[in-house]
């Protein structure tokens, strides 16, 4: 294969090689219908050879594969499509370099972008810290793991919030992760902290960001999550994909969560794992931070706190989900593992549910048929006693049937009996 193919010929390294004749033969048993395996056999070759062979490969001397490589012009016009249409995906270069008349190899593209794949990976690793000013940014991350409740192994979710300049963190744990769990928390961290940042960072979840708009190089927020910015006048940005080290600190602090504060501890209750969260946290704030070489709430009394702008004084709820259930025939509806209590006249009848952060409230049609404080204990039962009024009947006294006494027919009743233990005690 000549440069004019878009390839430079090296000294030609010889590989083993089948006589012409056999190369025929191999041929004319394939078109018989003789498989690789069973050709091989036959001819006393290995049978990826034979394989070669069928793919047409010529029975003179071969240069090998590994020899083959792109000359400069060609290299040049693979770095390009490799950084550019392709995308980075060498099996498309080569196909593309293909519809332009220059026949090359995967392998061969791989090596010739094989520099340019290695600066890539090199800049995808390197970080360059990016400290931001007191009051500026927060950055935001949820993260799982699995949790021992009450002897039962749980699927926690947590948002770890840290600000970016003093270092401290802030958790929370859920049993879900969804858009209305995403905005109690960092409205539950902005309380925590006292105040609300100039921005902030988070990931890509379909909770929060809808898509991206490449040529302009925009992120199209969830129209909830904007207006949960605006309601707390706070800047929202979401980090690039894929490049999840741009909010570092908070994905530290997920690390640290899963590795330090939950470990393999066990907790008797959900809100006792709550309980221990919050408590680690203050404890993590008055450490001495590896990077800042400060007590993340020393750092946040002396610098950051002023910095933080204002609650709102009436913020809009963050949760607000609306559920269509069937009442069960216990007089129960589920909730996210929970059980909340309805009126027993309800059973297997349709009820709407309004789930907000502290309280699920009922409805049948219009009317509000139960109230109850939200539960976050997996699998928890909560009952009103009031739902399931009248679902069990005393009898009346008069409706009571005596029970008869075998022994009174024997001139005995119990209370003789009663009488003579009384006795002998």
């Amino acid at each position: 294969m000549g440069s004019e193919m878009g390839f430079v010929a090296p000294p030609t390294t010889e590989v083993p090689m089948v006589e012409a004749e056999a190369v025929r033969q191999m041929r004319d048993l394939a078109g018989k219908g003789w498989g690789a395996k069973r050709i091989a056999r036959e001819l006393g070759v290995a049978r990826n050879t034979v394989r070669r062979y069928l793919r047409g490969a010529v029975a003179d001397l071969q240069r090998h594969p590994s020899q083959q490589r792109l000359d400069d012009v060609r290299r040049a016009e693979a770095v390009a499509l490799f950084e550019g249409e392709a995308e980075g995906n060498a099996v498309v270069v080569a196909q593309m370099l293909g519809e332009r008349g220059v026949e090359a190899s995967v392998r061969t593209v791989q090596r010739a972008v094989a520099d340019r794949r290695r600066e890539q990976r090199a800049a995808d690793v390197a970080t360059v810290r990016f400290e931001t000013a007191p009051g500026r940014q927060m950055q935001i991350d949820f993260g799982e793991r699995q949790v021992w409740i009450a002897d039962e192994r749980v699927t926690v979710h947590f948002l770890a919030a840290v600000l970016s300049y003093s270092r401290r963190i802030f958790v929370k744990a859920f049993l879900h992760e969804r858009q209305g769990e995403w905005l109690d928390g960092i409205a539950s961290a902005f309380r925590h902290f006292g105040g609300v940042p100039l921005e902030v960072l988070g990931d890509n979840t379909r909770c929060l960001v809808a898509g991206r708009n490449r040529e302009a190089q925009t992120v199209i927020f969830h129209p909830a999550y904007v207006a949960f910015c605006r309601d707390w006048d706070v800047q929202p940005r979401a980090c690039q994909p894929y490049r999840a080290r741009t909010k570092g600190k908070t994905e530290s602090g997920v690390k640290y969560v899963k590795r330090n504060a939950i470990a393999g501890r066990r907790f008797n209750s959900f809100a006792h794992l709550q309980d221990h969260l919050s408590a680690w946290q203050l404890l993590v704030d008055g450490r001495v931070h590896g990077t800042t070489h400060e007590a993340p709430a020393k750092r946040f009394e002396r610098d950051e706190r002023e910095a933080l702008r204002s609650l709102p004084a009436r913020p809009l709820p963050t949760h607000g989900r609306r559920l269509q259930r069937r009442v069960a025939n216990d007089s129960l509806i589920d909730i996210d593992t929970v059980r909340y209590s309805v009126p027993h006249r309800l059973v297997r009848d349709r009820v709407e549910a309004l789930v907000t952060a502290d309280e699920v409230r009922i409805f049948h049609g219009r009317d509000v048929v139960a109230v109850h404080a939200r539960s976050f204990e997996p699998h928890a039962r909560v009952i009103d006693p009031a739902h399931l009024d009248g679902l069990w009947r005393r009898p009346a006294a008069e409706n009571l049937v005596p029970i008869a006494q075998p022994l009174a027919a024997l001139g005995r009743t119990l209370d003789d009996y009663a009488a003579v233990i009384g006795g002998a005690a």
